[in-house]
């Protein structure tokens, strides 16, 4: 998906060819799109760069262009990791910008929605600011997510006696390890932003380059704890477990052991010997209020044990 965005006095509309001051964003490109992004003037590197999942946020500058990558958050529910980052590479390439990543996220959505009034893509150091704002915005968004699903799964472990429960804490905290090495990354590429005075122009983008990296560090000392809080969940519920597995087999040991009273009493007097009380008319009654009584005591001596 190819688009081409530019600011008018009607705000941000998407026009049908490259001009001056436009925004060219492309997501998942075809090979045609890559041709035309070529043909702009983005080299195939900086393009290999934004679409290999493993590249680490950083800044390359020239005379001629400016190449900013960053790491993004993203959510893919039916994924082993639901949570991760992806890069996203920014090029302001003369008196245009493009952004080139492989999937779609909502921090595209916020940027074209009209949430910033002041963004304008003829500015495109501020429109970059936008997108760093707005990437550290959706780290503490997911991260939020990443809390409320916990929580469930929280709930659900207190009586769980499998592994399920653990297995997707794990997705979890995969994610967060995902997170944590994005957002240092990012913020390493951002303090070097900060000392090439990119971003100095104008005194509105370095107020906002200050917001960004303070959204940006609280970020990763939210990934931080949120880390901390979930390993150490996961030791606790791991012994939870256990103990509820426990309890189980104490409760199935204590009621095979009571059903196996009455059965050697009844395998006592099942012999072919002489038996005490044999030739009494009741000794059937005896022998099964016998064991009845044996089964009672067996009963409360295990519930007083808490066996149950």
């Amino acid at each position: 998906m190819l688009r081409i965005y530019k600011t008018t006095e009607n705000g941000l509309e998407t026009i049908e060819t490259i001009a001056n001051g436009a925004w060219v964003h492309v997501i998942d490109p075809t090979p045609d799109e890559i041709e035309k992004l070529v043909n702009w003037g983005m080299d195939m590197e900086y393009i290999n760069y934004s679409m290999d999942e493993d590249e680490m946020a950083r800044m390359e500058r020239d005379e001629e262009h400016t190449f900013i990558l960053l790491r993004i958050p993203i959510h893919r529910p039916d994924s082993d990791i639901p949570y991760t980052a992806v890069p996203l590479g920014i090029m302001i390439l003369g008196n245009k910008i493009i952004t080139l990543c492989r999937y779609d996220s909502d921090i595209f959505k916020s940027l074209t929605n009209g949430k910033h009034r002041h963004l304008k893509t003829g500015k495109r150091y501020r429109l970059t600011l936008y997108i760093f704002l707005e990437t550290s915005i959706r780290y503490l968004n997911l991260l939020r997510e990443i809390n409320r699903a916990t929580e469930l799964v929280e709930d659900r472990l207190q009586k769980s006696t499998q592994n399920r429960e653990l297995l997707e804490l794990l997705k979890y905290q995969k994610s967060l390890t995902y997170f944590a090495t994005a957002l240092r990354s990012n913020e390493v590429m951002m303090e070097r932003v900060q000392r090439t005075q990119l971003f100095n122009y104008y005194e509105e983008d370095q107020d906002l380059l200050e917001d960004v990296l303070t959204e940006n560090q609280q970020a990763i000392q939210m990934t931080s704890i949120n880390a901390e809080i979930l390993s150490s969940m996961m030791d606790a519920f791991a012994s939870i477990i256990s103990n509820n597995l426990n309890v189980v087999l104490k409760a199935l040991a204590a009621i095979t052991i009571i059903f196996n009273v009455p059965t050697i009493v009844a395998s006592f007097y099942g012999m072919n010997v002489t038996l005490p009380g044999e030739g009494n008319p009741s000794a059937f009654l005896s022998v099964l209020g016998l064991a009845l009584g044996l089964t009672a005591v067996a009963t409360y001596v295990f519930y007083k044990r808490d066996w149950f």
